[in-house]
C-alpha cells in the first residue's frame, strides 16, 4: 500500500491547486516516513525532484502541472488512491558527467535525460568523441552534441532529429546538434557500457559548456560520460498511461510527421 506520502510541489498556481486537493484525500506524512513521493510540477521540477530526494529510496508519482509533463501523471481527482496504489513502478539510471574545464577544475553531476555539450560563442564548437578509447568522430564542428538515457530520448534528442530509445534497450543516443562538419553525421546508438570521452579541440577559440539536465559547467576541457548503474530512479505511472506507453505513442507520431 503506497498510503503515506511526502508532497514535494513548486510555488505555481496549478500546483497549489492540486495540492488543496490531495491534502483532502490522502495522508500526508514526513519524509522518513513516508512510503511514497507525489511531485506536483512539470518535468524540469521532477528532475530537480529526482536528483535531490532519490537518496531516500523511495518511489516517486508525478502529477503535472506544467506543460507537457512527459515524466508526470494526469490528475484524477476521484481515483488518486487507487491510481497510486494499481501504478506499476519502472526504474530508470541516470548518465555521470564528469567535466574537466579549463582551469582544471573537476565538476560532476548525474543527468536523467541527458547531457548536452553546447558551443559556448558565436564559434561552432570543435569537438573530438571517443567510446571506450575507440573513435566515433576525430573532428565535429557544430553546435555541440548530447548523449540520451532511454528515458530522456524523446526530449531535447527527439529536438535534435535524435533516435527515440526503449526503456529496455540498454543503449544510449549520441545526437549531434546542427553538425557542419561533417555535414551529413547522424545520431548513433552505443551501448550503456559505455564510457564516453568527449574533447574540446580548441579551448581558446571555440569554448564549450557542458550541461547535465539543468546543471551547467562553462569553459569544458573533457566530458566523461557513462551510465551510473550505482544511482536508480523508482518512478510510478497511472497503469493507463506507462512511461512505455508514452514513449511507443511518441515513435508513432515521428513516423507519421
Amino acid at each position: 500500500m503506497r498510503d503515506k506520502v511526502y508532497l514535494v510541489f513548486d510555488k505555481t498556481k496549478a500546483s497549489l491547486k492540486i495540492k488543496s486537493i490531495l491534502i483532502k484525500k490522502v495522508n500526508i506524512t514526513t519524509l522518513k516516513k513516508s512510503n511514497t513521493i507525489i511531485v506536483l510540477g512539470g518535468d524540469g521540477f521532477m528532475l530537480q525532484t529526482l536528483k535531490r530526494l532519490h537518496k531516500y529510496k523511495k518511489p516517486f508519482y508525478g502529477i503535472n502541472s506544467g506543460n507537457y509533463g512527459f515524466l508526470m501523471n494526469k490528475l484524477s481527482k476521484k481515483n488518486i488512491i487507487q491510481n497510486l496504489n494499481i501504478s506499476n513502478s519502472i526504474k530508470i539510471y541516470p548518465l555521470q558527467m564528469t567535466v574537466t574545464n579549463k582551469s582544471n577544475q573537476i565538476k560532476k553531476s548525474i543527468a536523467i535525460n541527458e547531457v548536452s555539450i553546447l558551443r559556448q560563442s558565436k564559434q561552432a564548437a570543435s569537438i573530438s568523441i571517443t567510446n571506450n578509447k575507440k573513435n566515433i568522430i576525430k573532428n565535429l564542428i557544430s553546435d555541440g552534441v548530447l548523449v540520451s538515457t532511454p528515458a530522456g530520448s524523446t526530449a531535447y534528442n527527439l529536438s535534435a532529429n535524435g533516435p527515440i530509445l526503449n526503456l529496455d534497450s540498454r543503449k544510449l543516443a549520441v545526437t549531434p546538434i546542427s553538425p557542419f562538419r561533417p555535414r551529413r553525421w547522424k545520431s548513433i546508438i552505443v551501448s550503456d557500457r559505455s564510457i564516453l570521452l568527449i574533447k574540446n579541440l580548441d579551448i581558446n577559440k571555440r569554448p564549450i559548456s557542458a550541461v547535465a539536465d539543468n546543471f551547467e559547467v562553462r569553459n569544458a576541457k573533457t566530458i566523461k560520460i557513462q551510465a551510473n548503474k550505482k544511482i536508480s530512479f523508482e518512478l510510478l505511472y497511472d497503469k493507463n498511461n506507462s512511461l512505455y506507453k508514452k514513449i511507443k505513442i511518441e515513435q508513432l507520431r515521428k513516423e507519421i510527421y
